[in-house]
């Protein structure tokens, strides 16, 4: 090019804030120096947001699991937060129709507009939630319509509160937009619930984001409608103040507890986005398929987001999902089924794991985990025969998966080190082995209590 043109180029570049370089064609005397520079060393260095990111440890756990039993180890893996059922027949049937028909070409940026308007249709049958379909924008998965709700409102020197335990992706998100995130320590005694006062220390000027999950990965909570609205009228104190409410477990309760969305208490819509999706309550962990429904403005900037990223989800799995809200109130009989199966569990698990000395757990209302505090088993003097000291919540993980081959996730990898993450989402045979080997590895006569935790 000219050097007119290319001044030209940058300048318009410049205007439009975009970080463009344009720069004269190289002679080949300049590219040959270039290769031989490149040859001696090439630089290794990352965005400074992405080199501080933490690797999740769910997903480096479970990976490890299959990978053992891949070499032939008989390793039990509770680390997944994934349902072990199958997708409902009516679902899968769905996804093979969308290919023999044809639905295979690239969908519409935020989802086609009939799976729009059935999720308007669902917010508002079963959550008295109204949206238009231009406010909800279909993903590649909830955990995609998560980060695009941090990266859509956050950014250097905003403030974003995530009440611990936390799902383990929500910080790093948060990292790569740039904020900050302030964890907000809750107690198994506030059955791991944030209270009004807590949440009234934590915002400052800064904070612009709170990210609520409910029914709660890993803990199992589930916000009763009186907390929700202490919330929100702390919240909507707060010009600044959005929150991002994760109810991608919502149809997984068990009674008495219930499901409800921060969104529907007084003054919260403006200011709240709602993420769900397809993979829980469905069983559609592999279909990869999830959504957020805000205010149009926010909605909008979701879309931009993705539109730069992946475009529109997969269009197979839309015509799936379909058929998903078609099976009844609230998923019907397949997903009513599939609950009273995983509170059968929970009752199960809560019972073997309450009577192993030094494990404490509190009430799970929702989800398919347990998250006991087991900090009477490491630390100080604690040690596990053949093993050696027990100095963290991770040595114990490691002990029991080496030991006793089952893998389970540190609580330490959701801010709460003093406990640990049991997913319940496998067959009772699985769970009746996995808790016999689970108790073997924690018997007394096998592993030390910390005594200065059983003097307190």
């Amino acid at each position: 090019r000219s050097s007119r043109s290319s001044t030209m180029s940058c300048a318009a570049a410049a205007n439009a804030n975009a970080a463009v370089r344009v720069i004269a064609r190289p002679s080949s005397s300049t590219r040959e120096r270039r290769v031989a520079v490149v040859a001696r060393a090439v630089d290794q260095s990352l965005n400074p947001r992405v080199a501080a990111l933490n690797a999740s440890k769910t997903v480096a756990l479970t990976d490890l699991a299959r990978s053992m039993k891949d070499a032939g180890a008989d390793v039990i893996g509770l680390a997944a937060g994934e349902p072990d059922f199958a997708t409902p027949e009516a679902v899968r049937e769905a996804g093979k129709r969308a290919i023999d028909d044809g639905f295979t070409k690239y969908s519409p940026n935020d989802g086609t507009a009939g799976l729009r308007a059935a999720i308007a249709k669902k917010l508002k049958d079963e959550n008295g939630l109204t949206y238009d379909a231009s406010e909800i924008v279909l993903s590649n998965g909830a955990k995609q319509s998560v980060a695009q709700c941090v990266m859509a409102v956050c950014g250097p020197g905003d403030e974003v509160i995530v009440p611990a335990p936390y799902w383990v992706s929500y910080p790093e998100m948060v990292r790569l937009s740039g904020a900050e995130s302030v964890i907000l320590r809750t107690t198994a005694d506030e059955g791991f619930l944030v209270t009004p006062e807590k949440l009234r220390a934590a915002i400052t000027e800064k904070s612009r984001l709170l990210i609520l999950c409910s029914p709660s990965n890993p803990s199992g909570a589930v916000y009763p409608k009186e907390t929700l609205e202490e919330l929100a009228k702390i919240v909507v104190e707060h010009p600044r103040l959005m929150v991002l409410s994760d109810e991608i477990y919502e149809h997984i309760v068990y009674a008495p507890a219930e499901h409800h969305s921060i969104c529907g208490m007084k003054d919260m819509w403006e200011r709240t986005m709602v993420v769900n999706g397809f993979s829980k309550s469905f069983a559609m962990t592999g279909w990869r398929l999830g959504y957020v429904a805000a205010p149009k403005r926010f909605a909008r900037a979701m879309s931009m987001i993705q539109s730069q990223i992946t475009s529109g989800p997969n269009s197979i799995s839309q015509e799936a999902a379909m058929a998903a809200l078609s099976l009844g109130y609230k998923g019907g009989d397949s997903v009513a089924e599939m609950v009273r199966a995983f509170e059968q569990r929970r009752n199960f698990v809560s019972a073997r794991l309450n009577a192993i000395d030094g494990v404490k757990l509190p009430s799970v209302d929702g989800a398919f985990y347990v998250f006991p505090d087991v900090s009477a088993l490491f630390g100080g003097d604690a040690e596990a025969e053949g093993f050696g000291p027990i100095a963290d919540v991770d040595e114990l993980c490691r002990y029991i998966l080496e030991k006793g081959q089952v893998a389970l996730v540190p609580g330490s990898a959701f801010g709460v080190p003093e406990c640990l993450r049991i997913s319940y989402a496998a067959s009772n045979a699985t769970l009746e082995d996995a808790l016999t080997r689970i108790e073997k590895c924690l018997d007394p006569s096998l592993l030390k209590r910390n005594s200065s935790a059983a003097a307190r």
